[in-house]
């Protein structure tokens, strides 16, 4: 009786060994599948955080791109304005010269017509 009660024991032993193994054994594969899917899950956030730095690369590359033509631009406006200024200056210093020549002839026209009307009252009037 004691040998069968220690068989018996043995047995129940050895069953529960053997569930407490495969519950053992299901409890690391649930692990690997929790820690598989978390692992899964992570990388599509960092794939979608990857692929989304990539675009703002690009974006910030074309960006770049654009702001330097547009300086290209900018510099160009101001040389093509500066430019025209300096013609509007020379334009304006040209209207002084003109109007100044203008006036030193119509003082030359005026002396020379007082000139003319003495030199002829001189001789209309000899005295």
């Amino acid at each position: 009786m004691l040998s069968s009660m220690a068989k018996e024991h043995q047995a129940k032993q050895t069953k529960r060994k053997q569930e407490q193994e495969l519950k053992r054994k299901e409890a690391i594969e649930a692990s690997n599948e929790l820690t598989k899917a978390l692992v899964e899950h992570l990388n599509v956030g960092v794939a979608q955080a990857y692929l989304n730095q990539k675009k703002l690369d690009a974006e910030a590359k074309q960006l770049h791109v654009g702001a330097t033509n547009f300086a290209k631009q900018t510099q160009q406006w101001l040389q093509l304005i500066d430019n025209f200024s300096s013609a509007l200056k020379e334009l304006g210093d040209v209207e002084n010269w003109a109007r100044s020549i203008e006036n030193d002839m119509h003082i030359i026209q005026n002396t020379l017509e007082i000139a003319y009307k003495t030199s002829r009252q001189v001789q209309q009037n000899p005295s």
